[in-house]
């Protein structure tokens, strides 16, 4: 059985960086309008799970929280 994540984002804390969707795009993009982040998965396969935690790391806004188990 694989580990399960959960993916949130702060959007009023995003800085529109963008380095979250360089590092998993398949779980986060960015909005046409202001250039925050959107959450395109909030439980990404586990194929995703180490993109997703270099995301979190590197986001200099501190705006994605990934929780495990």
């Amino acid at each position: 059985m694989s580990a399960r994540l959960r993916v949130a984002v702060d959007r009023d804390a995003c800085c529109g960086s963008g380095n979250c969707v360089r590092t998993a795009p398949e779980v986060f993009d960015q909005d046409d309008a202001d250039g925050l982040v959107v959450l395109r998965q909030a439980e990404p396969p586990e194929s995703e799970h180490d993109a997703v935690r270099e995301a979190a790391y590197n986001c200099p806004a501190a705006a994605i929280d990934v929780t495990e188990g």
